[in-house]
């Protein structure tokens, strides 16, 4: 017997749904096709200008990481906007990261260290200025609260003086450039490329550095504890992404300052005189900085020095109320595996 075309229409109708049914299923069971890229923040710092690279060069695709960069002019914006929710990781710094951790939404998590500053974070003072005494009831240009102010902070306590002998203004860091080189303040906090803004003044010059100051600055990726619990994995490829990101650097040199300097708005030349302040962190680094022990050097042990001082000074009323979970190595140590590292 022969089916009618009707009949054969449907059936052929039937069988093209039913052959479509596994990659539906398919489709609604995956989370990469389900779930939005991760939005991650970065902003205007020498060790976080890579990231670009891992954008550029196709290095999360690679990795499986599924990640939209938002770069911020402004740095604090970014660290808001994260702890608002809004970011599902940012970079930041381990300061900053003690102050914004306890107000944001969905938790902070330290889970690599990208670089110390080391030297690229200055105090930058006019003429006739000479010695951290002589700063005392001067006008100083700061983003208050965060790590310009932190080492401003940092260096007047080692001299005996507070943060309550100079005259803060509080400026974001680009602002507070423009306005010591325009001859508005006498001293101004900065990070690259602001303080050769800041340098353009006659007669300036630098008066301390983070550089005398090691292990008091790290520069950190920093993810929510929602993406943590919900997607580990993406965490392990933005991770992973990071350590291509160093290869590639290291064997494409030339390619990888190009898409920096553009990144940053900086020219090839001032690119390397910002290299020249940071030390980016290898995978032994990192696992020495997740690591317990006492020093600077050991995240654990910095973070309840900060926070101390942090308090003390007044920076934040209190920091995290657990310390140790701030902290999350599970992500370097499964990369310091993969390439055969161990501890």
């Amino acid at each position: 017997m022969t089916s009618s075309p009707q009949i054969s229409r449907r059936r052929r109708f039937l069988s093209w749904v039913l052959g479509l049914l596994p990659t539906f299923l398919l489709g609604s069971s995956s989370p990469a096709l389900a779930r939005p890229p991760i939005q991650m923040g970065y902003s205007n710092w020498a060790g976080w200008w890579p990231w670009a690279i891992g954008e550029e060069e196709g290095i999360f695709k690679k990795n499986g990481a599924n990640v939209q960069l938002r770069w911020f002019d402004g740095y604090i914006e970014s660290m808001e906007a994260f702890a608002a929710g809004q970011l599902d990781a940012n970079t930041q710094t381990l300061n900053d990261t003690l102050s914004f951790a306890p107000k944001s939404v969905n938790g902070q998590v330290v889970v690599l260290v990208n670089d110390n500053s080391a030297g690229n974070d200055k105090i930058i003072v006019r003429e006739g200025i000479n010695t951290i005494a002589d700063l005392v009831g001067k006008r100083v240009a700061v983003e208050e609260g965060v790590v310009g102010d932190f080492l401003l902070t940092l260096g007047l306590e080692r001299e005996g003086f507070s943060r309550d002998d100079v005259i803060i203004v509080p400026l974001e860091t680009g602002a507070a450039a423009a306005a010591f080189a325009a001859g508005q303040v006498d001293a101004v906090g900065a990070f690259p490329p602001f303080w050769l803004t800041a340098l353009e003044r006659p007669g300036s010059k630098e008066l301390f550095s983070s550089a005398e100051f090691p292990g008091a600055i790290p520069d950190l990726l920093v993810v929510s504890q929602k993406l943590i619990d919900e997607q580990p994995d993406q965490v392990q490829a933005l991770v992973n992404s990071w350590f291509d990101i160093l290869k590639f650097m290291e064997e494409n040199p030339q390619r990888a300052d190009e898409i920096m300097a553009r990144r940053a708005g900086v020219t090839p030349e001032e690119l390397q005189l910002f290299k020249d302040g940071i030390r980016f962190f290898t995978i032994e680094d990192n696992l020495k900085a997740f690591s317990p022990g006492e020093g600077m050097q050991h995240m654990p042990y910095a973070a309840r020095q900060m926070v101390d001082f942090m308090v003390r000074v007044g920076f934040i009323s209190e920091g995290p109320k657990d310390l140790e979970a701030l902290f999350d190595d599970r992500f370097v140590r499964a990369y310091a595996e993969s390439v055969g590292v161990r501890r």
